[in-house]
């Protein structure tokens, strides 16, 4: 079992034709990442037409990253902003209970001044507060992705501060690697480990190229997924635009084999 995500072409617009060429090229689940950064809402005859769709082509959804929004922002310092953004996060949370999976992905914001990352922590917290009861009753869990630089230092703070039970980590290996830290700060945290997004760069900037491709240590990172308590399919978040390749069906060939190679690595570790 591979997951990908389904905006591996472009993040809006009509998902149908993604969807199912990533079926053709033997994925069996999605990570729904259309409109992760707008402040686009889901309403129920959408989310019906993703369900058909879905068993149309024998996919489920493996998670779904929430939108961050434009205006809508969940950590924003704006009150009224904050609380749209919740709202926003909460149509994410009922989508993904709706389809049948179990956790949601967000950003928390990593590289900002230190007077305003206090800021910012705090209304994090407030919107987290808010989320955590209705995610709970969703049936539903949070993971904070790590950004590009990210030290840590705030998805540290708030993994210390909520439950598993609510909260969790997004390993983004494509950020990770950009300042060279990524896999020293999820050694420290990987007992926190509810979903992944894996792609690779140059070290440089955030790519979203296939696995092996870039300078990522895959080896180290397999052994890190099979140490830690991630036990779902592996999550390919990349995309066909710098990759090189202009047929989409051979991109997704090369990206599933990719998968599968990695998925072995771990699964080897695990033994």
């Amino acid at each position: 079992m591979l997951s990908i995500t389904s905006d591996y072409a472009q993040s809006t617009g009509d998902p149908q034709p993604y969807l199912e060429r990533i079926a053709a090229a033997g994925f069996t689940h999605i990570h729904w990442c259309h409109h992760w950064n707008t402040d686009f809402i889901y309403t129920r005859p959408e989310i019906d037409q993703i369900e058909r769709w879905f068993a149309d082509y024998n996919l489920r959804l493996l998670n779904l990253h929430a939108s961050q929004g434009k205006e809508k922002y969940w950590c924003s310092t704006v009150e009224y902003q904050r609380q749209a953004g919740v709202e926003l996060v909460k149509n994410r949370l009922k989508m993904t209970a709706r389809l049948g999976a179990d956790v949601v992905i967000i950003h928390v914001p990593s590289d900002a001044a230190a007077e305003i990352q206090k800021q910012l922590l705090e209304s994090v917290r407030r919107s987290l507060d808010e989320l955590a009861p209705f995610a709970q009753n969703q049936g539903v869990r949070i993971a904070i992705e790590n950004m590009e630089t990210d030290d840590f230092g705030m998805l540290t703070t708030l993994l210390d501060e909520y439950d598993e039970s609510v909260l969790g980590l997004c390993y983004d290996s494509g950020h990770g690697n950009i300042d060279g830290r990524g896999l020293d700060n999820l050694q420290k945290v990987k007992g926190r480990l509810i979903a992944v997004h894996l792609h690779d760069n140059d070290g440089l900037s955030d790519q979203h190229k296939n696995p092996f491709t870039g300078t990522i240590d895959w080896l180290r990172l397999a052994q890190l997924i099979a140490e830690s308590p991630y036990e779902k399919c592996l999550n390919l978040e990349v995309v066909i635009q710098n990759s090189g390749i202009q047929d989409p069906a051979e991109f997704l060939r090369q990206a599933h084999a990719a998968g599968e190679k990695l998925a072995g690595m771990v699964a080897n570790y695990k033994r």
